[in-house]
């Protein structure tokens, strides 16, 4: 006998409907977290988003950051090398905006902060496989960061159903925009409705004047922090509840490696004419050049940059040609022997670079561009030694020991006081006698709070333009003008800076 409860529906007829609905698996933290959430945007708009130029305020957001991870994933925040590392990374620089006010390094700290501070989070999740140096690892990141951010926003609305309760994310999801649509409907019809009617206007002037003096910026970041809010919490929920991870294995790469051996045999022996040019200048004199109708000076300045943006192709095509080349034959010999003779005149090319730098600095002195030329030169060379083990072992992982490397420069230099280190030069050459003229405009308005220690050993008397007139002022007046722009900073938290600080206290 066949049970009436568990007997097959009829052919055709239709099934029963599925419920295809997200069901969300929340606690008491999860709720904790949401708070947080929306505090650390509330934050990070009021400081960052609604603050220039960024000081402690994007510091706060950092730190602010660290502390929501830590809140919603516990020691797994520390547990692997590479993502103590990161954070280090990332603390630094954060810190570096409550300490310095060189608009260089802000803009682009802050785009660091934007790249590295997500590939840490995404990192700290266990569907993470690839380590942060393999550039495999930018598409999977990637993948991560837009699931968490778009894949679980009802996460945040099933956080706000009383506990108890069946959640119901997209219940409260319609309120909230029901809600929203209210106060935009009301926003625009009450302005509307006042000027039409004189009674109605007057009823309503002391509530408008309020909310026009007080509520306007303050509702405006509440709402942007709210919009942001079920963003920020899906990619925490995502990260605290990983979903089911595919480990795919990796294709080998192997191309025929004649093309890349063709290329690398024009590179060298381009480089090998044009090093055995240079040679003859740096080693002729002037008066080698001047029969060739080239002053010293201009060939001292001319082509180093354009010397160390070579220095980038050669790198990339370099490790192109070793990653991707196949590794038999005697194609594959002939292929290392002329990438070693590549790296090798890499390196001359930016010896040349780096001894034309220094006579144009000598003749010229220090300006911020050429000390982070001599930066950038230094790097590459590191970069290309760092090369030469891929040379020797192929397997090497390149970017391994690059990727390190390259955020280690980069905090080195965030802790050398350029923009001092280039005024300095700049006054004690024309204060000797070796500049006859020192162009103040520059160190004064180009550069940093930190130059203005030493355009204190000048002249007050001496007439520079004011750049917010346009006229001509006497430099003890700019500086005031300036010690005044640092302490304006000082007034508020967001921009304040221990730069900016030091000078509107001297």
């Amino acid at each position: 006998m066949c049970d009436k409860n568990n007997a097959l529906p009829p052919e055709g007829s239709a099934k029963p409907a599925q419920n295809t609905r997200k069901t969300y698996e929340i606690t008491h933290r999860d709720r904790f977290l949401l708070a947080g959430a929306l505090v650390w945007c509330l934050l990070a708009v009021d400081a960052v988003l609604w603050a220039w130029p960024h000081g402690m305020g994007v510091t706060a957001a950092l730190f602010g950051w660290t502390l929501l991870l830590a809140a919603a994933l516990g020691c797994r925040l520390f547990e692997n090398r590479e993502n103590r590392v990161l954070l280090v990374v990332l603390l630094l620089l954060g810190a570096s905006f409550a300490l310095t006010s060189s608009l260089y390094f802000r803009f682009w700290n802050f785009l660091a902060l934007l790249a590295l501070a997500p590939l840490h989070a995404c990192g700290l999740s266990e569907e993470a496989r690839q380590p942060w140096w393999d550039l495999s690892m930018v598409p999977e990141r990637l993948l991560l960061l837009f699931h968490g951010l778009f894949g679980r926003l009802g996460a945040a609305f099933a956080a706000l159903a009383p506990v108890g309760k069946k959640q119901d994310p997209q219940r409260i999801l319609s309120a909230v925009l029901g809600g929203a649509a209210a106060l935009a409907l009301l926003g625009l019809l009450v302005p509307i409705l006042s000027s039409a009617d004189a009674l109605f206007a007057a009823a309503t002037e002391d509530l408008r004047a309020f909310i026009a003096e007080h509520l306007t910026e303050s509702l405006w970041k509440l709402l942007l922090a709210l919009v942001l809010t079920p963003f920020l919490f899906g990619l925490l929920y995502r990260l605290r509840r990983p979903a089911a991870v595919q480990v795919r294995g990796k294709l080998p790469v192997a191309a025929d490696g004649l093309p890349f051996l063709l290329v690398l045999a024009a590179l060298d022996g381009l480089y090998l004419l044009f090093l055995a040019i240079q040679s003859a200048g740096l080693f002729g004199g002037a008066a080698y050049l001047a029969a060739h109708g080239i002053s010293y000076a201009e060939w001292a300045r001319s082509g180093f940059f354009q010397m160390v943006g070579v220095t980038v192709v050669n790198l990339t095509v370099l490790m192109t040609a070793l990653s991707a080349a196949r590794r038999e034959g005697r194609i594959w010999t002939a292929l290392r022997f002329l990438a070693a003779l590549l790296v090798a005149e890499s390196l001359v090319l930016l010896g040349s670079a780096a001894w034309r730098m220094t006579l144009y600095v000598s003749a010229y002195g220090l300006s911020f561009k050429r000390l982070m030329t001599y930066w950038g030169m230094g790097m590459m060379a590191l970069f290309f030694l760092t090369a030469t083990g891929k040379l020797r072992k192929p397997n090497t992982r390149f970017l391994r020991t690059a990727a390190p490397l390259a955020l280690a420069g980069w905090l080195l230099i965030n802790c050398v006081p350029v923009d001092y280190l280039v005024a300095r030069n700049q006054v004690d050459r024309y204060l000797s006698g070796v500049s006859a003229s020192i162009d103040a405009e520059y160190l004064l308005y180009d550069l940093s709070y930190d130059t203005l220690s030493q355009l204190d050993l000048l002249d007050g008397a001496m007439i520079c333009r004011d750049r917010q007139t346009g006229g001509q002022r006497r430099l003890d007046a700019l500086i005031a003008q300036r010690r005044a722009q640092a302490a304006a900073d000082c007034t508020d938290w967001r921009s304040w800076s221990l730069s900016a600080w030091m000078a509107a206290g001297e």
